[in-house]
């Protein structure tokens, strides 16, 4: 309860760093503007238009790189490799459910790593990392077995990242509902990086609750294996959210231009090449 009073905080007492960020609405939820655009799409690398615009580049598997106006570069479920790229990220956030969502060996040159599994005595990752233009904070979840059973607690962290007004969430390797305590420390997800594949984390049905849960209004399919995965879900999921799929890797997204009804727009993995 402490800290979700201070995540509430965070939006009338933000330290000096922080004063350029527009706050986002992750705790305070506002109401959707009907006249608000849709994204827009551009490059790795390329200019922002404006301070509040975020790029979201899919990469692989369950491993994004979020891009912002100010320069700063995140990579999500982080593996070691990019693409061809030279970029080194300045956070990099990682679980360790299965190996392709960790490394052991992060470049030393990352200034950020955050490791989203409890330490050796059994301490969860709590990470609430300020960097003026965005907040990376975390919420522990547990690894569960395929009875459901709690095989390690607090194994996994949803990472989110508030930048440019928006609340931006990576599910990790997610294998149980929230509760209403961790509900409440995410808030609202403006945008979301959900794994989809139904098995190895939540099956479809909770994942399509949590989703509507978090009233996101772009949801990213993410850790789908192949398309018959990916097909199931956006079959489940289109009762409930729009679904775009437009054969792109990357988007630019904004409190501007988020969709009016909730979106499913699915990302097309590819490594991180320099700039078109």
């Amino acid at each position: 309860m402490t800290r979700l009073i201070a995540l509430c905080l965070v939006l009338f007492a933000l330290p000096a760093a922080a004063q350029d960020r527009r706050p986002s609405h992750c705790i305070a939820i506002a109401e959707a503007d009907p006249a608000m655009e849709f994204v827009h799409l551009a490059a790795f690398g390329a200019p922002l238009p404006d301070a509040y615009t975020v790029r979201i580049n899919y990469v692989d598997h369950a491993t994004f790189v979020i891009e912002t106006a100010g320069g700063l570069n995140v990579a999500t479920d982080y593996t070691g490799f990019l693409g061809t790229a030279e970029v080194v990220p300045d956070v990099v956030t990682m679980n360790n459910a299965h190996s392709t969502h960790f490394t052991a060996y992060p470049d030393p040159a990352i200034p950020h790593v955050l490791r989203g599994w409890a330490d050796r005595d059994g301490v969860a990752a709590d990470h609430y990392l300020d960097l003026g233009e965005m907040l990376v904070r975390n919420v522990p979840t547990d690894l569960r077995g395929h009875d459901r059973a709690v095989v390690r607690e607090n194994g996994n962290s949803i990472f989110v990242f508030e930048v440019g007004g928006l609340c931006i969430g990576h599910l990790g390797h997610l294998h149980h509902e929230p509760d209403e305590m961790q509900y409440a420390s995410l808030g609202r997800l403006d945008v979301v990086m959900a794994p989809v594949d139904g098995g190895l984390t939540l099956d479809l049905p909770t994942m399509i609750r949590v989703l509507t849960r978090l009233k996101s209004s772009v949801v990213i399919p993410m850790h789908w294996f192949g398309e018959y995965a990916l097909n199931r879900f956006l079959a489940g999921i289109s009762e409930e959210f729009a679904v775009r799929r437009d054969g792109i890797s990357h988007l630019e997204v904004s409190l501007r231009t988020l969709p009016d009804r909730p979106t499913v727009i699915v990302l097309e993995p590819r490594r991180l090449g320099a700039a078109e």
